[in-house]
């Protein structure tokens, strides 16, 4: 009873505040016109949905601002030129690379007039297979070509040329490479530990892999509700999936690693998860420094918090399922950790199939549909298609089911217990030099170098200057090395430590020496803060790509893409 009356006492209370404070408002708007309550009104809302718009959007507050002030930098006579200055010299040294060293170079620019004979175009391929001044058959390419046996390049070629008129678009002209992509498709739900309920698709590679499950998830996150889908993703994660919420009108949250384990910060991925999340991402492992994420703990957030979780495997996928056999056994990683909704992985790795291939699995139908295309109500038919792409080339998908069928179990089992012994090795060797260190602790194929005793670029040059093509890093500075059965072959590990020793020792005796070349134009992009000079420079690294004149002088490469 005394407590029924307590809660009359504050109902009164309240509602006497409230009458109190309708009087007040009432009796300072009763001399204002309607129509300018009614304007006031519409004005607020109008100012009210305008903040909103202006404070949430995909690209952050902070980030829009830096920009703004940075572009009216640029505008300043003084500062514009002297910026733009700076930036054409980089823009000269990257064309004069690209575009320089094929000076006197003839490009075909319009069809011949004749068709050329089978063994004309044979001996024109000849010379534009010259062109390449890198031969990945030595092993000293990192990634790239990731099996490279002149006895498996035979049996794909005979396979996509028996296919190479095939499209699994028309499943009842082909029904045959329909057959072979549902097989892959379940040969790798297997791998995988998929159930009865996993499916899947084939891709044309691990970008429209991760593309398709982004895109499955922000449609299925429309279902929920949810307006704003976000991506909560590493730092560390695949740009491709920066690419996929710039393509599909997505956000991305990107979360800070462990500066020790170069995995993401578990406790920052449950800080950035909010009510518009629409999927979290995992790498295994993660591109710049191989390091796995902690697949099982954020699997528990997921579960927690009911989002979809994506495991990122597309680079070492085809390694980490046969690691356990091999005699390297991992933490769960796949579709036995409760929570993992899908997987994506790269055939065209370390599957050793042709280059455009990979596979998008899921843990149930229901988010493959949500992946599906279909438009019911076009004049041409019912159109739907799986993947982004309509017409596939059927002869690459049976050149990776060939691929597969021909290696079995036991040939990846065997080729990933020599790709790991040999990581192992350069890793053990790499934490004997004093100068240099490894990033985290990797456990598949790839190794990241780090220094604080000399600037690391210097370190790749010299590794570049001895015949080795590395990939370069940043935030931190680093490069790294991505093993392959190539790397395998004898002699090739023991001479990368050996260069690395070697060139150490020589930086050492003045390690405060100025980098140049690639390893200075990636210590200065990361230097610049302001980023759109540094996509500036990518765009017409792009544009160089694409030019058919050798003898393009730098001015017009930078008449052509700069900033003026």
């Amino acid at each position: 009873m005394a407590l029924q009356e307590t809660l009359d006492v504050y109902k009164d209370t309240l509602l006497k505040y409230f009458y109190d404070l309708k009087s007040v408002v009432n009796g300072r708007f009763q001399e204002v016109e309607p129509c300018h309550l009614i304007a006031l009104t519409c004005a607020s809302t109008l100012a009210s949905v305008w903040i909103y718009q202006f404070l949430f959007q995909r690209e952050s507050l902070k980030s829009r601002c830096k920009k703004q002030f940075f572009r009216i930098l640029r505008r300043l006579p003084f500062i514009g030129t002297k910026i733009q200055s700076e930036l054409n010299k980089a823009l000269d040294e990257m064309s004069e690379r690209m575009v320089g060293e094929n000076v006197g170079i003839r490009y075909v620019k319009t069809l011949p007039p004749t068709g050329l004979k089978q063994e004309q175009v044979l001996e024109k391929l000849k010379e534009y297979s010259a062109l390449s001044h890198v031969s990945w058959k030595t092993g000293k390419v990192s990634g790239t070509v990731y099996n490279g046996d002149d006895k498996l390049t035979q049996l794909l070629v005979k396979v996509y040329g028996e296919f190479a008129w095939s499209n699994p678009l028309h499943p009842d002209i082909f029904p045959g490479v329909r057959k072979m992509e549902a097989e892959v498709v379940r040969m790798t739900c297997s791998l995988f530990h998929g159930g009865p309920d996993a499916c899947g698709t084939v891709t044309s590679g691990g970008t429209e892999s991760i593309l398709m499950a982004c895109k499955a998830y922000r449609d299925y996150a429309y279902e929920r509700g949810i307006k704003h889908p976000e991506i909560v993703a590493p730092v560390s994660v695949h740009a491709a999936f920066d690419k996929a919420a710039h393509y599909f009108g997505m956000k991305i949250v990107h979360v800070p690693l462990d500066s020790k384990t170069m995995q993401v910060d578990v406790k920052a991925m449950k800080r950035a998860i909010s009510s518009n999340t629409a999927m979290l991402v995992c790498s295994a492992p993660q591109f710049p420094h191989g390091a796995i994420d902690p697949i099982e703990e954020v699997a528990k957030l997921a579960l927690r918090y009911k989002v979809p979780f994506h495991v990122d495997a597309c680079l070492g996928g085809f390694l980490i399922v046969f690691m356990e056999k091999a005699g390297f056994p991992l933490k769960p990683f796949d579709f036995r950790v409760k929570g993992v909704t899908s997987i994506s992985a790269d055939t065209h790795k370390y599957g050793y199939a042709p280059k455009g291939s990979s596979v998008i699995l899921y843990s149930s139908k229901e988010y493959r549909h949500f992946q599906f295309f279909v438009a019911p109500d076009w004049p041409g038919g019912i159109y739907a298609s799986p993947v982004i792409a309509g017409s596939r080339p059927g002869g690459i998908i049976a050149a990776c089911w060939a691929c597969m069928m021909h290696i079995g179990e036991d040939g990846y089992i065997e080729a990933t217990k020599n790709i790991i012994e040999t990581a192992r090795f350069i890793q053990l060797e790499l934490r004997k030099i004093k100068d240099v260190f490894i990033f985290g602790n990797p456990e598949v194929s790839v190794i990241a170098v780090g220094s604080k005793s000399f600037d690391i670029y210097h370190l790749s040059n010299a590794l570049t200057e001895k015949g080795w093509n590395l990939n370069t890093l940043q935030f931190p500075p680093s490069f790294h090395i991505c093993l392959t059965v190539l790397h395998t072959k004898p002699g090739v590990a023991q001479q990368f430590v050996k260069d690395v020793q070697e060139s150490v020792a020589v930086i050492m005796q003045n390690p405060g020496a100025k980098t140049t070349g690639v390893g200075a134009i990636y210590g200065m992009a990361q230097a610049i803060p302001d980023r759109t000079m540094v996509t500036e420079i990518s765009q017409a690294f792009l544009d160089c790509l694409y030019t058919t004149d050798s003898s393009l002088s730098n001015k017009q490469v930078n008449g052509a893409s700069g900033h003026h």
